[in-house]
């Protein structure tokens, strides 16, 4: 990795680097993904482990707020929204900018170490909010170009909250006539390593979340958002189970 800086302490920063590439095959498209090994190499391996035990096989896209983020890899769905099996947490490792095309993990909210499987995409750049939120979110990859229509994809298809869906009006969202299948669902159906050689995808410029430095007064007032409503990451699993009890109940 190799890190430069223009101007003075507080001027803006910058990478080169290189890394390992993964490609996830949605039912609404190819995600290609290059993981910045070197800058995030504790998310990067817990990554990793989960591509490897096949466990991102079969889950679904859960949330997707227009303008903001597309969130995946924490559930399967049958005829509920059911977590899967996670590992131990991993440090929060913000070193990089939560800027449009990149992947980073979600976590709880006012733990900034919390974060287990589940990973989001910045549909925009976010680095505003997300940089030093929290203790900043921990950017770990970055889509390639031809990525972003699948992507946009998904954002582009009916929502009933922030669950987005196949084969649903918005009308449907609200009756009780209609059940839910992991069909109408966007789909991971599969996440495999392309080359997993950290040293494969060269040229790539991350960059680097300068705001994480700032006072702690301006991290808790990031804080803030996470915890309170759609423009926070920050998840709460009790609630996210409770919509999946729902959707079952209401079969909308």
């Amino acid at each position: 990795m190799k890190k430069c800086l223009i101007g003075s302490l507080l001027a803006f920063s910058c990478f080169t680097s290189q890394a390992t590439i993964v490609e996830m095959q949605t039912s609404h498209g190819v995600i290609e993904l290059n993981l910045f090994d070197q800058q995030a190499p504790n998310t990067v391996a817990n990554f990793l482990s989960y591509i490897e035990d096949d466990a991102y096989n079969q889950t679904v896209i859960h949330r997707s707020v227009s303008d903001f983020v597309i969130q995946g890899g924490g559930f399967t769905f049958t005829d509920e929204l059911v977590p899967i099996t996670t590992k131990p947490t991993v440090v929060n490792e913000p070193v990089l900018s939560n800027v449009k095309g990149t992947i980073a993990m979600a976590k709880l909210a006012n733990d900034e170490n919390s974060a287990t499987s589940q990973w989001f995409f910045n549909m925009v750049d976010n680095s505003e909010a997300l940089d030093t939120q929290n203790g900043g979110f921990t950017v770990f990859g970055q889509i390639t170009a031809q990525s972003q229509a699948t992507l946009d994809n998904i954002a582009g298809l009916v929502h009933c909250g922030d669950i987005p869906l196949v084969d649903i009006t918005s009308e449907q969202c609200s009756s009780s006539d209609v059940a839910l299948s992991s069909a109408n669902f966007v789909t991971i159906n599969s996440v495999v390593v392309l080359d997993d050689d950290p040293l494969s995808s060269a040229n790539l410029n991350p960059a680097a979340n300068t705001l994480i430095s700032q006072d702690d007064s301006s991290a808790e007032a990031g804080s803030s958002i996470s915890s309170g409503g759609s423009m926070g990451v920050g998840f709460c699993l009790i609630a996210l189970l409770g919509m999946g009890k729902r959707l079952k109940r209401a079969k909308y």
